[in-house]
């Protein structure tokens, strides 16, 4: 297999890859009920009338087209076929609001969409329709259109029977795509304002590639087995979730949805699934209320083996003979089962996107299930780091990929450069200049090194709290382990030139169902948020995490929000973390009021 650093570009890599494999199975999804499969062949073939069909549309070099679907294999025939035809994609959002598209659409300068299903293109075509520079829009489904648009709305197949150009014309084109050349253009999720278009290069993907392959080698890499679940718009999964399987000849299966995501993981047994650290925190709820409830000794046993498993992580040197036993036993009674709930074969879980709280870390470690926190951002192709299998440390996200140079900066920030960095932010030179200085991205981001040269992320500069008293406190750290506590499902502090933190909590939803059932109260989450009978119940919990934090990061008071925070009413961004300029609008004057 070609090293990932030795090929020019991802569209060659991609037909390599191809011919290589050729009628193996690459892209599963479920077709009336049951996974089936598109050989790389077909695939390819797909990949390369689409191109053609898109030139034909009138895309040229350079040229931009809006991807909006959910995960699935036309997902990246499109990406490829985009990149094929010298253009440049564009991944949006599903959930985005036709205002969103519109400013994707416009500030992009985007020729043309490519849309999943008639209920994504009802928002996605009022966008295209107010464009001036799109003009055509491609449906992978088929579309009942009714009324007249100022673009050309096509289904699929019409697409690829526009092509003009033939296969050998495409796949020879490839070879003149350079890698410095800008592949995509993703806009960031959008955490503290107008989302900013990333112009990442071929480069940069391929350093991410290299990157993980060489670190994750102990892993055993050989037939692998991916599970797509975090949305492809994303950086992060559309690198190590479409690019890296790509380069290893692997299998992508794309999953069902978030409330299937366990069937889907039992059924297609992964071998290698990234994911961001709010799915292990709901993963690792749902575990334990379901232990609580079986109760007795299989609770017992549950609890046992999480703490032998954090002692064997600890301190190993301290386990006793009777304790690496027990472990014997514990590894098939609960370990193996836990296991099998995620498949079987999974060899790790790759967390990115946000900070992983290392309890969380912590208790998947000890029942038996590897998770490999890594770091980066979009704008650094987007890993800069990963943990590695044999050397895993909970409180840090590992050393650096290799060909990347990292150093902290006197104000604590992370600096990064090499091919991994961004080409800069599309039609935003001044931001970009501010961002990219002397070569070195500016990440935003305050860490430290350890002693073995693994990097610790504290926090993000701009959501640093800095309190009257002048202490820097970091809002992710105290937020991570409130949502630990099982009454509290999502947090976010607050206390900027104040004296101490005050919070806004949301109750966990199957807590607050047993607690309203227990105590007579309405059932929702807007009835319940002034109940001062729910005040104080939270506030036992507060009063337990407040004990386990410094006197600066104590959380003093809070009120309890009227809504959880989600992607439909914008206050979390589509890999779900949180956006803390959307809570502080709503929320802003009942937090301040807390100071009277």
């Amino acid at each position: 297999m070609m090293s990932a650093q030795n090929w020019p570009n991802l569209v060659e890599m991609f037909f390599d890859q191809a011919e290589t494999c050729g009628e193996r199975p690459f892209l599963w999804a479920k077709v009336d009920g049951k996974y089936q499969a598109l050989s790389w062949r077909e695939v390819a073939a797909q990949v390369t009338q689409l191109a053609r069909g898109l030139q034909a549309l009138g895309v040229k070099a350079g040229d931009r087209v809006v991807l909006v679907s959910e995960n699935r294999p036309q997902w990246l025939i499109a990406d490829m076929a985009i990149m094929a035809a010298g253009g440049v994609t564009v991944p949006a959002y599903i959930t985005n609001t036709v205002n969103d598209h519109r400013h994707i659409v416009e500030h992009s300068q985007a020729v043309g969409m490519i849309i999943s299903t008639p209920k994504l293109a009802e928002r996605a075509l009022q966008a295209a329709h107010l464009s001036e520079l799109t003009h055509f829009a491609v449906m992978m489904d088929d579309l009942d259109l009714q009324q007249s648009l100022n673009v050309d709305v096509i289904n699929w197949q019409a697409a690829l029977n526009r092509a003009t150009k033939s296969e050998a014309n495409i796949r020879q084109d490839a070879k003149r795509f350079k890698k410095t050349d800008t592949a995509c253009i993703i806009y960031t999720s959008g955490t503290g304002g107008t989302p900013k278009g990333v112009m990442q290069s071929h480069a940069a993907v391929l350093h991410n590639l290299f990157g993980a392959t060489q670190v994750l080698k102990q892993l055993g890499l050989s037939e692998e087995v991916f599970l797509s679940f975090l949305p492809l718009s994303h950086s992060y999964e559309h690198t190590a979730g479409q690019f890296w399987p790509i380069s290893l000849g692997a299998q992508i299966y794309y999953a069902e949805g978030a409330d299937q995501l366990l069937a889907n993981m039992a059924e297609v047994k992964p071998t290698l699934m990234m994911a961001v650290p709010r799915l292990y925190e709901m993963m690792l709820s749902r575990i334990s209320r379901g232990v609580v409830k079986q109760g007795g000794n299989k609770q017992k046993l549950f609890d046992k083996t999480v703490a032998l498993g954090s002692k064997a992580y600890h301190s190993p040197a301290d386990m006793t003979l009777m304790d690496k036993l027990q472990n014997v036993v514990l590894e098939r009674l609960v370990r193996k089962k836990v296991r099998e709930r995620f498949g079987g074969r999974l060899k790790a879980f790759v967390s990115g996107g946000a900070p992983l709280n290392p309890d969380v870390g912590l208790f998947f470690t000890a029942l038996g299930v590897c998770i490999l926190q890594g770091y980066g951002q979009t704008e650094s192709g987007p890993v800069v780091c990963v943990n590695v299998p044999e050397n895993i440390k909970m409180n840090a996200v590992g050393p650096i990929f290799p060909h990347t140079e990292v150093r902290i900066a006197d104000d604590g920030e992370i600096l990064v450069k090499g091919d991994l960095v961004m080409n800069g932010y599309w039609r935003d030179e001044d931001t970009t200049h501010a961002t990219i200085i002397d070569g070195w991205l500016h990440t935003g981001d305050i860490g430290v090194f350890d002693a073995d040269g693994h990097l610790r992320i504290t926090d993000r500069k701009k959501d640093i709290i800095v309190n009257s008293g002048g202490d820097n406190i970091a809002p992710q750290r105290v937020e991570g382990i409130l949502t630990l506590a099982p009454e509290i499902a999502q947090a976010m502090v607050y206390g900027d030139k104040r004296s101490h933190l005050v919070g806004l909590l949301v109750p966990d939803a199957d807590w607050l169902k047993d607690w309203a059932r227990a105590n007579a109260k309405a059932q929702t989450l807007a009835e319940l948020s002034d109940d001062n009978d729910l005040h104080r119940a939270l506030g036992d919990a507060v009063s337990q995490v407040n004990s386990h934090l410094s006197n600066i990061e104590k959380v003093r008071k809070f009120i309890i929000a009227s809504e959880p925070f989600s992607i439909d009413n914008a206050q979390m961004t589509p890999t779900l973390k949180v956006r803390r300029h959307v809570l502080k609008t709503v929320y802003g004057e009942a937090l301040e009021a807390l100071y009277g």
